[in-house]
């Protein structure tokens, strides 16, 4: 998700970088069954560059969550140009598998912060869970524009296009962009993104 003078990400932005259950398989025959999925932005760089990721923390009930959805729909209602908000609310949302208030939120928060990548990042995860794998490459691509070195977004758009689009060629591109900001980037979990080049290529039969 996302970077009233740029706040504080920490106040946010989701930890965990593994929040989407879903797992994709490659396409057929690739890499004799690896799973991937696409991952949520978190405050620490998107994009792992040695360590393995921690254990995510323990999501909120459904009563905690309910009662944060609560609280801030009427703190947007109140204060509609909070930002911060905005961003927790469609975080909430998020978590709650609420997929279509999310996007709104996130909307919400973009029309007060347009240059936010990581919320452009976390709404283009919410567009591919609402079966709208090209706006969500539109969104990871506008994350991508307003941070040209934001990681995530451009691992996430290898996934789409890969996964939901039959893209072979541009999921690569995608991974390739990467890392050119990032040449020691680790997928979460925790595979070589130049590995995963390599080994998509091979499979592509690409030289």
């Amino acid at each position: 998700m996302a970077k009233k003078n740029t706040p504080d990400m920490s106040r946010y932005v989701k930890k965990e970088n593994l929040y989407l259950a879903c797992m994709l398989a490659l396409a057929v025959g690739f890499f004799g069954g690896v799973m991937f999925g696409i991952y949520k932005t978190g405050p620490s760089g998107p994009v792992q560059t040695a360590a393995p990721m921690q254990p995510a923390p323990m999501p909120q009930s459904n009563a905690d969550l309910s009662n944060a959805i609560a609280a801030l729909e009427r703190e947007v209602a109140a204060n509609p140009s909070n930002v911060a908000a905005w961003i927790s609310l469609g975080n909430n949302y998020f978590d709650a598998a609420q997929h279509e208030k999310s996007i709104q939120a996130y909307q919400k928060a973009l029309a007060l912060q347009p240059n936010n990548a990581n919320v452009w990042t976390d709404m283009g995860i919410m567009y591919r869970r609402t079966g709208r794998p090209k706006e969500a490459v539109k969104a990871f691509d506008k994350a991508a524009e307003v941070d040209p070195k934001h990681e995530m977004s451009r691992f996430n758009k290898g996934i789409v296009l890969m996964h939901d689009l039959d893209d072979i060629k541009g999921a690569i591109k995608a991974w390739e962009d990467l890392l050119q900001i990032n040449p020691v980037a680790v997928a979460p979990n925790g595979m070589s993104v130049d590995q995963l080049v390599v080994s998509m290529k091979q499979q592509a039969g690409q030289q």
